[in-house]
């Protein structure tokens, strides 16, 4: 059992990152579960300069875990709840109400949820009502919500045009579309989480992103998913975070502080912490 614990201290050399914050607005940290590895995971994300990590729920099995790491790490770990497209089987209502009556403490998101069609076309249905109770379920509460979209940009904003108001909020974790897309995004409100697609050689995102303002994005890693380049194929971790940021810095030719301070600012008019 992993107890709570303070900061690590930091190594010596810390000093260029330490008036830097870097936000993973989206992370399955606690996917690793040797507390030793984890201790080291979270090391390095304050190496990194990465001090604030958010980490969306799934399924039922994975609140106990994030729990773990908000209780180990209460001062940078902060934990959203929500269905996986991907998990709604069989009877996925009765595990979305118990994930809706699982305590985490405060909540600061509703997420990840949204639709996914690449594994499984067959339960669109299904995705897109539990999509829309867990939109209500973010209104609700006045949250927002963190998106997951894949092979289904046009079911998802299908379900976004028609949810449209002004309690209607959040991210669209891992943005791989286009332009329009994004431009499409933006105008429902919502901010682009970039993560280490936008280090890959034919990622497409450098394409445009210059032209979205960075006021409309936040960093994410989807660790252990997405490792960014030159970690490319290899599990990620938060910290890697430092390598989108540098790639997103290239991309708007500015410094990688000013585009920390950017995204982080974004991720607190978001989450509101």
């Amino acid at each position: 059992m992993i107890i709570n614990q303070s900061f690590p201290a930091k190594p010596e050399g810390f000093f260029y990152f330490c008036s830097m914050i870097l936000t993973d607005t989206h992370t399955h940290l606690y996917y690793e579960q040797d507390a030793g590895k984890r201790v080291g995971l979270m090391q390095r994300c304050f190496d990194n300069g990465v001090s604030r990590l958010f980490l969306p729920n799934v399924d039922l099995a994975s609140v106990s875990k994030i729990n773990e790491l908000i209780h180990a790490y209460p001062e940078a770990c902060f934990p959203m709840l929500g269905m996986h497209p991907c998990s709604v089987k069989g009877d996925w209502q009765t595990e979305l109400e118990a994930i809706k009556q699982s305590n985490v403490g405060t909540l600061y998101a509703i997420g990840e949820i949204g639709i996914d069609l690449y594994w499984d076309k067959t339960n669109l249905t299904d995705q897109v009502q539990a999509f829309k109770q867990q939109i209500a379920w973010a209104k609700s509460l006045g949250l927002p919500i963190v998106i997951h979209c894949r092979e289904a940009f046009n079911e998802t904003f299908e379900v976004l045009e028609e949810e449209k108001d002004d309690l209607l909020r959040g991210i669209f974790h891992c943005f791989t579309g286009n332009h329009e897309q994004a431009q499409r995004a933006i105008d429902l409100g919502f901010y682009l989480g970039i993560g280490g697609v936008v280090t890959y050689k034919n990622g497409g995102l450098d394409k445009f992103l210059q032209q979205i303002d960075l006021g409309h994005i936040v960093l994410e890693t989807d660790s252990p998913y997405l490792s960014p380049v030159p970690h490319r194929g290899k599990p990620n971790e938060s910290s890697y975070l430092i390598y989108v940021a540098q790639k997103v810095a290239e991309i708007y030719q500015t410094d990688l502080e000013t585009v920390a301070n950017i995204t982080t600012a974004n991720s607190k008019q978001i989450f509101g912490v």
